[in-house]
């Protein structure tokens, strides 16, 4: 009477009641007797209403039988060929069949059940104990193809189902379970290291790297359109056979215990307490997926690999790494607008198929969802990647839907992770790079700007709070983070900007100077430091100065920030100062601030200009004739008036900085486990903690950052995992 089921039950030997059919069906599927793949009985199991309310303790051994007999059963092997079927018959069919769709869900929640507890318990480097092989005395079935192996086979129907078959309410479920199948059977990579080798073993998702370019298009535009529609699980449940009284088939419930990880999301959690839709899980699992997909890489073996022997325990040199191409990667960097097809227009031929996209409707939900880490990684590899979406992007006049959620995570830095920060600043970085962009950014006027507490931004350009947002960034950095990487991709953005720069709002160029002065002054502190263990007698040292362990190396540093931000200045005043009047009162009215640098040998050429500025106005200043004090409202009077008859007489021409954005050679260090990190975080999937390799658990990922400034030509800011930013001067 017990919880526990006896042996028998477990073996499948006792005769089967009727009542407990479910119980006696699972206890044969785990148990020691092998059933044929042709045998009725895994028609009984698929057709069965299995409804068990199993605790967690259950199905923890459950799967420990299951995974001692599946050497010899090969019952994984087996039911998984069975949910190949099931899904090729949904495929097939006209409309996809009831009967079908409860064989296949419940193949599908078994399979991921004991598919999940092997992964997760995995002891062998290539997970032998999958036993992903039917007996050698075992009958092929005659729609075995020759050299399909069973997970490509498995893949294959479950991609051709997500792709081929459109969500409905009668399928909406089976889509959703079949993705939490996909995020379980690429859950393989949780226990690889954070760098792929050529020994890495991922058994389903390679197969689904193999699948021919038109089923991975579909596959790609289906997940994509999935993010973009968010459908909602239908309300009246009624509506689904599957959960119909009339209909008795039922499918097996999730475990109700977080120990057990069915991963199989209850019907409460689609529909909220009120009855309606609160969210679209689908939608989030499709972009779970297509993340882990487009990142994934597969690393081959080389010439240079077989030379070095099997005995070589040495990790694979990086520059000795050599990856195969990742299918879904090129179909999504490949994909074009559904409006508007340029290749064709241009009467260039595209081989293969195309993904198509409303690209509208993919910009609007993007802004939408931006508050979400896993959308601005989609952004990223859209802008990054797609030259058709990067250009798309570029011609949108509203370009607030985007930049407005991107500027507010900057905004609240403190409670955003280090990684969504830089991805935001690439993705700004990378859109900087358009001078079309940086010249419309200043056109759009913003009402207001709720978010932003400092100070009421009335009537403000976006260009302008773009300029606030990442000076303050910087300033937030420099207290609080100290890294190099994100004042590089901050000052580099606001130097693609600067030629553009129209009509600057005052607090955005008071904002600008004080970011000078406060470099000034980090500055004037290291040199000081410098010089004071330059002239200290050897041997000697005070603890309270805290050196670093290279000033000098930090002193150059700051020095490249300091002409880089002295740069910024000089575009805007040799290229838009009459628009900017604004700009030349904040610097007129700190003009102290320059005075300690006029002679300095690396920044004397940069102040050049700004010091011609200041006589220029101060001279006209001077010549006006005021009866009392001046106030700021005479002041800027007097400054517009003389930018109409400014003509930019003894400025010296520099040629203009334009930093742009590298992703280096091999970013998928960063990228994969930044991938599964956020499927952890921001999804209801969940994995054994003790088992993941990939990462450090419930520890940050560390960042190691170089710097590289030789006057001012070339900054270069590696790490972040592997993503590293080349940024250049282009002359």
């Amino acid at each position: 009477m017990g919880g526990v089921p006896s042996t028998p039950r477990w073996g499948g030997a006792a005769e089967m009641r009727p009542a407990e059919t479910a119980e006696y069906l699972i206890g044969a599927l785990v148990g020691e007797k092998s059933y044929p793949l042709a045998s009725d009985y895994w028609q009984k199991l698929l057709e069965s209403p299995l409804h068990l309310r199993w605790p967690a303790h259950r199905v923890l051994q459950a799967s420990q039988l299951f995974a001692q007999n599946n050497c010899k059963t090969r019952h994984l092997a087996k039911i998984l060929v069975h949910l190949a079927w099931c899904l090729q018959e949904c495929v097939s069919a006209s409309g996809v069949p009831s009967a079908a769709l409860v064989r296949a869900l419940n193949a599908l929640y078994i399979s991921s059940v004991f598919l999940k507890y092997f992964i997760e318990n995995a002891k062998s480097d290539h997970f032998e104990e999958l036993h992903l092989s039917l007996d050698e005395n075992e009958a092929k079935p005659t729609s075995f193809s020759k050299d399909q192996t069973i997970e490509q086979l498995v893949m294959h129907s479950v991609l051709s189902f997500l792709g081929k078959v459109d969500v409905s309410t009668n399928t909406y479920l089976l889509h959703h379970e079949l993705l939490n199948f996909m995020l379980i059977a690429m859950s393989t990579q949780l226990l690889s290291g954070p760098s792929p080798g050529p020994d890495d073993s991922h058994p389903f998702i390679d197969a689904m790297m193999v699948q021919e370019s038109s089923l991975v298009s579909l596959v790609v535009s289906k997940l994509l359109l999935n993010y973009i529609r968010r459908p909602n699980f239908p309300i009246d449940s009624s509506s689904y056979s599957i959960f119909s009284e009339v209909n008795q088939t039922g499918v097996l419930q999730r475990v109700g215990s977080a120990a057990a990880n069915f991963v199989l999301l209850p019907f409460n959690l689609f529909v909220g307490s009120t009855g309606e839709a609160t969210r679209s899980p689908l939608a989030e699992n499709s972009l779970n997926v297509l993340l882990i997909l487009i990142h994934y890489r597969k690393c081959i073996e080389t010439d240079y690999v077989k030379d070095r022997g099997d005995h070589s325990s040495e990790p694979l040199p990086k520059e000795d790494a050599c990856f195969s191409e990742n299918p879904y990667c090129k179909a999504l960097e490949n994909a074009q607008d559904i409006e508007f097809d340029r290749l064709d227009v241009e009467g260039n031929v595209q081989n293969g198929p195309l993904v198509r996209l409303p690209f509208a409707s993919l910009f609007d939900t993007l802004g939408l969802y931006l508050a979400d880490e896993r959308s601005i990684l989609l952004l990223y590899s859209m802008v990054q990647g797609n030259s058709a979406f990067l250009e798309y992007v570029l011609v949108r006049t509203d370009l607030d839907t985007l930049l407005m959620p991107m500027l507010e995570t900057l905004y609240n830095a403190s409670r955003r992770t280090s990684n969504q920060i830089y991805m935001v600043l690439i993705i700004l970085l990378i859109l900087s790079q358009d001078s079309s962009f940086n010249a419309s950014i200043h056109k759009l006027m913003l009402p207001n700007v709720p978010w932003y507490q400092e100070r009421l931004l009335h009537q403000t350009s976006l260009g302008s709070l773009m300029v606030i947002i990442l000076i303050r960034t910087v300033k937030y950095n420099l207290s609080k983070l100290r890294d190099v990487y994100l004042h590089t991709n901050c000052l580099a953005t606001l130097a693609n900007m600067a030629p553009h720069v129209h009509r600057l709002s005052a607090y955005a160029s008071q904002r600008l100077v004080s970011l000078f002065d406060m470099l000034a002054r980090k500055y004037n502190k290291l040199a000081e430091m410098s010089n004071n263990k330059m002239h200290m007698p050897n041997g000697e040292s005070r603890e309270e100065d805290n050196l670093p362990e290279d000033t000098t190396a930090e002193l150059h540093i700051y020095t490249d920030f300091l002409r880089i931000v002295l740069e910024i200045l000089n575009a805007i005043l040799t290229y838009t100062l009459p628009r900017n009047p604004e700009v030349v009162y904040a610097i007129m009215h700190r003009q102290e601030v320059f005075q300690p640098f006029r002679n300095h040998p690396r920044f004397n050429e940069l102040l050049e200009n700004i010091f011609t500025v200041l006589d220029f106005f101060n001279s006209r200043m001077d010549a006006q004739k005021m009866d009392g004090e001046w106030s700021v409202e005479k002041v800027l009077q007097i400054i517009v008036i003389n930018c109409r008859s400014w003509r930019g007489e003894g400025m010296k021409m520099f040629t203009q900085l334009r930093f742009t954005y590298e992703q280096e050679s091999h970013p998928e260090d960063f990228f994969i486990p930044y991938v599964w990190q956020l499927v952890l975080s921001c999804s209801s999937f969940s994995f054994n903690p003790n088992s993941i390799n990939l990462f450090p658990v419930d520890l940050p990922l560390e960042k190691q950052d170089s710097f590289v400034g030789e006057d001012g030509q070339k900054l270069q800011s590696g790490g972040l995992n592997g993503l590293e930013q080349q940024v250049d001067v282009l002359v």
